[in-house]
């Protein structure tokens, strides 16, 4: 912008006598070209909104579990032309010294479906606009020229030998949210040090170059190319590595229900099953097109189970279907119902999960029966017992331990990583180059990797996983549920809660943590809850784990978020974390019974009481003014 641009921007700004947010105000208004998000920062500035300008303009964006995410609108601190501008150029910088074949490889960009009209920001915008700066740097751009699933751009980077991807999406967050998501050469999502030289470099260019806002670049630009068709057709073929009785799939009786949550998913997930001999899902006719305002649901994440799931009950019960999936709007991660054996009242449920006749899987009882199947049909292909030595099955540290009870009696192995698929992802690209197959991964916040198609989780090819499963399960006369059932006979129940409570303020966040940590005395974390001893706290915030001879934590150490994991004398283990896409702290619980005990009532009574015991003392939701879960 020229002198004429100079000059409006001294204009439009008003004074605050804070000398840091005059400079920032200053910046925004000649650096922004979005009418729309400008005038919010004029406006609030001509109005004087000192607090308001501050959290909008004096703080940046960090990488969280899933990349960038924030709400949509004017300011550093948000998502919008501007910073999606800068967060390319910092990557920009950073891509060209670590690749010195940048040129050639490219970087692969796609995007979802949300849009926000008070500020002009559409992911296909933010999309565009990614893509224009690598190009006007005479990058080639494999740019989507649809939505997409988030899963197919990491696939792409992998199949297209791209340096990069970037997927501009907010997930299931809030309809206000968007997000810069950023994968690297290996197709898993960026983890240190990539991520802190990344912002290093976005620090570094703050100014946008004048052909950054050329958005027309991604139409007319020699260097930009489409991979939909190629990276469409490749992914549903290679569907055939995780479909394993197709011939049964076109014969079977079953009907499956699909909601894409009014994101991406729904024509995927349509051809997804056709590749894999299936008729299509039927569709929830409310949820099947997009709509970034999510009009028909509470919140636009499966996770929350029966209560968001209300329209695709309803049909599946008109429709004589027993089973419902559920992809989230960027169709990464699956939920799962199933209808029950034996009806269930209203006046029965006890669980967010449960609702009349169904329920609702957690993302913990799905990844036993992933787990379970994924392991079952490796075993048909593999008779010896040394064949073992090179399998693993990976989830995160606050996941359900089932997979670990799987390892410790087929004989393969199990490995924990933090919080977040980007972990996973990065430990499967490090296990196969030592040789070894990882033949199922998850989170227990319903993201699931079935094989290793894509470094991250996928709900997708998830969907037609679970209904191939049920397929066969069919035809020995289970259901899901009873072979859950199966499985925990076999290798002991592991029940789990797990939930969350909403805080807003970080400051807050920071004194319920630290209040942790000098809980019985300085230094002294919490000695019981419960009723019960608290055999080892791990904090790997700070890296102290006091289960291990140096007490230094295994985990990596991650100073920019608060995680703290406490093992009760009684086998319950519990942790605390503050999440790294929402204003959250989550708490998660499991008691892991041995193999061969049915009784379970007792330790579901154990675990809901040093559950509650966990929220209510070590949290103080009251005094802390935090917001507890709606369902």
């Amino acid at each position: 912008m020229g002198d004429n641009g100079d000059m409006n921007a001294n204009q439009n700004c008003h004074a605050t006598g804070d000398p840091q947010l005059d400079k920032a105000i200053y910046q925004w208004i000649t650096w922004d070209r979005n009418a729309l998000t400008r005038a919010q920062i004029e406006e609030l500035s001509r109005e004087k909104n000192v607090d308001e300008l501050r959290r909008r303009l004096c703080y940046r964006m960090a990488f969280g579990t899933a990349g960038l995410r924030a709400a949509m609108g004017a300011g550093f601190s948000r998502i919008n032309d501007l910073t999606v501008i800068q967060s390319t150029q910092g990557m920009y910088k950073y891509l060209s010294k670590f690749f010195p074949d940048l040129g050639s490889r490219g970087v692969v960009v796609g995007y979802d479906t949300r849009a926000q009209d008070a500020s002009g920001c559409t992911s296909e915008r933010l999309a565009r606009l990614t893509a224009a700066v690598m190009l006007c740097k005479d990058i080639p751009v494999h740019l989507f020229s649809t939505y997409v699933p988030t899963p197919f751009v990491p696939y792409a980077v992998k199949k297209l030998g791209a340096a990069a991807g970037v997927m501009v999406t907010a997930s299931h967050n809030p309809k206000e949210d968007n997000g810069y998501k950023v994968y690297w050469h290996n197709g898993a999502q960026i983890s240190s040090p990539h991520d802190k030289e990344i912002l290093r470099c976005i620090e570094d260019s703050t100014e946008p170059w004048p052909e950054s806002w050329n958005e027309g670049l991604a139409e007319s630009s020699p260097l930009r190319s489409d991979p939909l068709d190629k990276i469409t057709r490749l992914y549903m073929d290679e569907l055939a590595t995780v479909c394993f009785h197709r011939e049964l799939n076109s014969q079977s009786p079953l009907k499956f229900v699909h909601s894409s949550f009014h994101g991406v998913g729904h024509n995927y997930v349509q051809r997804a099953f056709q590749a894999c001999g299936f008729p299509p899902p039927i569709p929830v006719p409310e949820q099947k097109d997009p709509d970034p305002s999510f009009s028909t649901v509470s919140c636009p994440n499966p996770e929350e189970g029966a209560s968001v799931l209300e329209l695709s009950l309803r049909l599946a019960e008109r429709e004589g279907a027993k089973i419902v999936l559920a992809t989230d709007p960027d169709a990464d991660r699956l939920a799962v119902a199933e209808l029950r054996d034996t009806y269930v009242t209203q006046s029965t449920v006890t669980s967010q999960r449960d609702v009349y006749g169904w329920k609702a899987f957690t993302g913990n009882e799905l990844a036993a029966l992933l787990g379970w199947w994924m392991l079952y049909n490796w075993k048909e292909t593999h008779s010896e017992p040394s064949d073992t030595d090179k399998v693993y099955m990976l989830a995160t540290t606050v996941s359900s331990k089932i997979l670990k009870a799987f390892a410790q009696m087929e004989g393969f192995h199990f490995e924990e990583t933090l919080p977040g698929f980007k972990w996973i992802g990065n430990k499967i690209h490090e296990l196969e180059k030592t040789g070894n197959e990882v033949i199922f991964s998850f989170e227990e916040s319903i993201g699931f990797l079935c094989g290793t198609m894509v470094p991250d989780k996928d709900g997708v090819s998830a969907a037609v996983v679970v209904a191939e499963m049920a397929a066969y399960l069919h035809t020995k006369n289970l259901t899901l549920n009873q072979q859950l059932q199966n499985i925990y006979e076999t290798y002991g129940y592991h029940i789990s809660k797990t939930s969350y409570v909403i805080c807003n303020d970080p400051p807050t966040v920071k004194r319920i943590f630290t209040r942790l940590r000098n809980f019985e005395g300085e230094n002294v974390y919490p000695k019981s809850c419960g009723g019960y001893n608290i055999v080892n706290v791990r904090d790997v915030t700070t890296g102290y784990d006091s289960s291990q001879p140096d007490q230094k934590c295994v985990l990596p150490v991650t100073k920019s978020s608060q995680m703290v994991t406490f093992t009760l004398q009684n086998g319950i283990v519990a942790t605390l974390r503050t999440s790294g896409t929402e204003p959250k702290i989550k708490f998660y619980t499991e008691f892991c019974a041995p193999p061969g005990k049915s009784d379970i009532t007792n330790l579901e009574d154990e675990l809901k009481k040093v559950t509650s015991v966990l929220v209510e003392e070590f949290l103080e939701p009251d005094k802390n003014n935090l917001i507890q879960r709606r369902v």
